[in-house]
């Protein structure tokens, strides 16, 4: 799959996928504008909020700070990132990211290949119901893109709560 043309993108222009804490994900490429190649996304977390552990298995992800701290964990190894820090996670490595600045923290993150928006745009339909859906539900849409998550426990990094 070829792509012949370029594209422009406006950052104010794109309409963000939202999720439950307040995170919103915004595409800057997707995966059909690149040939299936990679994905390009802003990630802008809220302060003290992340992901949970989880697991990309046919997908590479890098995440590279712009604004804020985030801690990423790959594997069993936390990498406190600035901006100007890229972090790299290989497909079939665990990994999980939190936002450990006071405010919102802001990141661009390249997924390849192509194709993450197809998993964000479920997710967050999912998410949107006035019910709230069961971890199951939200497991099932991870397994129909081959992401495989941990059940969050309440802490940073899927980890437990932590003691202040």
């Amino acid at each position: 799959m070829g792509v012949d043309r370029g594209k422009v993108v406006h950052l104010q222009e794109l309409v963000p996928i939202t999720y439950g804490g307040g995170e919103q994900t915004r595409m800057l490429l997707r995966g059909e504008d690149t040939g299936g190649l990679y994905s390009l996304y802003e990630v802008r977390m809220p302060a003290k909020e992340g992901s949970v552990r989880h697991v990309h298995h046919d997908t590479d992800e890098s995440f590279y700070v712009i604004d804020g701290e985030f801690e990423i964990k790959i594997g069993e190894e936390i990498h406190k990132a600035a901006p100007g820090t890229m972090v790299y996670g290989p497909r079939g490595v665990v990994h999980s990211f939190y936002n450990s600045a006071d405010r919102t923290s802001t990141m661009l993150c390249v997924m390849t290949p192509g194709g993450i928006e197809r998993f964000f745009a479920e997710l967050s339909e999912l998410l949107s119901r006035p019910e709230r859906p069961s971890w199951e539900e939200i497991e099932a849409v991870g397994e129909r893109h081959r992401i495989s998550a941990d059940k969050p426990l309440g802490g940073p990094h899927g980890g437990p709560p932590t003691q202040d």
